[in-house]
């Protein structure tokens, strides 16, 4: 990956797309081949599918507890900050009845915390409207103006010519295709889709 540019993971269900972001984020060991990291590691912030938070605690008291595992010296501001960047409401309902949509926003705040370096993405706009897409796009956007890397995986082949620059396609836990996303859609079906 290259500071400031987003990598698009796309492929048929099965590929190996949450695989490989699970193996990037250092959550899983390659079954083969490695993974080389820039030294010092950089910091990541890891957007999964499913949520990473603790069901029995609000979304703030969520943010409030990674924030200080993560050493955060301004709690209450970056708490502040995160719930309105990704327009999640304060209530104190846990996070285990949000709908799978705020989840999905709570996931996304967490991975906010440590101004990641790569911000890894597991289908992140699955299970959100389309105002909160366009509003984690331009999240996403802003951490690659401040020369951060992005990888997402996604089915939405619009969003991936769209908000990467670069795509690479998954089959069978194997890279198929790789180029820029402007090109991808000029490249030889049998190549891509085979």
């Amino acid at each position: 990956m290259r500071r400031s540019e987003a990598l698009a993971l796309i492929g048929p269900n099965g590929a190996g797309k949450s695989t490989l972001l699970s193996i990037l984020a250092g959550s899983l060991d390659p079954s083969e081949g490695s993974v080389a990291r820039a030294e010092p590691s950089p910091r990541i912030g890891w957007v999964p599918q499913r949520p990473a938070q603790y069901g029995r605690l609000s979304a703030r008291e969520n943010l409030e507890l990674f924030a200080r595992l993560e050493g955060v010296d301004d709690l209450v501001g970056t708490v502040e900050r995160l719930l309105a960047a990704v327009d999640l409401p304060d209530g104190r309902k846990p996070a285990a009845e949000l709908s799978a949509g705020n989840q999905q926003r709570l996931n996304l705040a967490l991975a906010l915390l440590n101004h990641p370096e790569v911000l890894l993405l597991d289908e992140p706009t699955a299970s959100l409207d389309p105002g909160q897409r366009r509003r984690l796009w331009s999240l996403v956007a802003r951490v690659k103006e401040q020369g951060g890397a992005v990888v997402f995986a996604t089915q939405n082949l619009d969003e991936a010519v769209r908000f990467a620059d670069r795509v690479a396609v998954l089959r069978e836990g194997r890279m198929v295709y790789e180029g820029p996303a402007d090109e991808y859609e000029r490249a030889p079906e049998a190549d891509v889709f085979a």
